[in-house]
């Protein structure tokens, strides 16, 4: 529910429906705008107390009118935040009209790897350092990540190149020794319903990066960002990464770039895409990252290894350095056709 106030309305006007929001055990969210106050309530209201409240607080002075948010999801809603979020991690901007990209490998290696990674990354005009400390993998077998040795290699080599850094986080008990390393948390998509975890990083205050389930709706994919957004984090960025595919004899998953308009015009978070998990074959990640742009994404997250061949994990849909600076040469002037910007380190 949304209480729009009047454009003259009072401080104590504005108090007193916050007042009335709170005596019935509910949030009452002030949300200023450009010419008047809106209230906004998160909370479920039991559907025998609705009608009853809204009358009750259109009736209050100062009060314009009383909406209902349809959207099963609150903060996250368009409804209730009109404006685009933009999520500001030091002097990177993330959903405003600059579209930033994120670059690295899969894993951290070695401190060889990352920082030939970091510097590669810098070079093409990339503002984030991206690479795995904790691999979830679909065998046991394979390369499970350096863990704490990862972070410290990953927080290292970005600092020397100037880089911020997004590393993913796995459970609940991890999120305070990956935060202190990195400046972006990232849920992968296996854990986008791993309420706990989405908890315990609303309560951590970072960035978040959250992807998308290779089976999840649009609603479910809204609603799991409404568990970081509810526990005080609002600087939650939606990354659609792929769905499961109709015929993997090409393709590693179907990225669905229906979902980049229609999560914009759903929601005020900035939507990132991931187009090396998205389409899984190297040689055609530049297209689907041309593509993301072109349908409004806000920024890419993309794989780049410096030596694709040898990496331990995900090599086949990985860039190499130079294939990530002609991407990225590639990407310029589509932003500029479509009204956006990409950085540019030659400026």
């Amino acid at each position: 529910m949304i209480i729009v106030m009047q454009v003259a309305a009072s401080e104590s006007q504005i108090r007193g429906v916050r007042e009335v929001i709170e005596t019935r055990s509910l949030k009452a969210l002030v949300m200023p705008g450009g010419e008047r106050v809106a209230i906004g309530i998160p909370s479920a209201i039991p559907p025998e107390e609705r009608e009853s409240l809204a009358g009750q607080l259109g009736a209050l002075p100062g009060v314009a009118h009383v909406t209902h948010v349809t959207r099963p999801y609150k903060l996250a809603s368009r409804e209730f935040h009109s404006a685009d979020t933009v999520v500001e991690i030091g002097d990177v901007r993330i959903g405003g009209n600059e579209v930033q990209v994120m670059a690295g490998p899969c894993a951290v290696e070695s401190r060889e790897q990352i920082q030939a990674s970091a510097r590669a990354v810098r070079a093409a005009g990339a503002r984030v350092l991206r690479g795995g400390a904790f691999k979830p993998r679909t065998s046991p077998y394979a390369f499970q990540g350096l863990q704490e040795e990862g972070l410290e290699l990953l927080h290292d080599a970005a600092r020397e190149a100037g880089l911020l850094t997004v590393s993913e986080v796995m459970q609940p008990d991890l999120v305070g020794l990956v935060a202190t390393y990195v400046d972006v948390l990232q849920i992968g998509a296996r854990n986008m319903q791993n309420y706990p975890l989405l908890i315990e990083a609303g309560r951590s205050g970072k960035p978040i990066l959250l992807k998308r389930g290779p089976s999840a709706s649009l609603d479910e994919f809204l609603l799991a960002a409404e568990y970081v957004l509810h526990n005080g984090n609002p600087n939650v960025m939606l990354c659609e990464r792929g769905v499961h595919p109709l015929d993997r004899a090409y393709v590693r998953n179907t990225l669905d770039l229906n979902a980049v308009p229609v999560l914009k015009e759903l929601t005020h978070l900035p939507v990132v895409v991931d187009p090396s998990h998205g389409i899984g074959v190297r040689r055609h990640v530049p297209a689907m990252a041309a593509a993301a742009v072109a349908a409004g994404a806000d920024a890419l997250i993309v794989e780049m290894h410096p030596d694709p061949a040898r990496a331990l994990s995900d090599g086949p849909q990985s860039l190499s350095p130079d294939e990530l600076s002609d991407l990225m040469a590639r990407l310029r002037p589509l932003g500029e056709a479509v009204g956006r910007t990409l950085h540019d380190p030659a400026r």
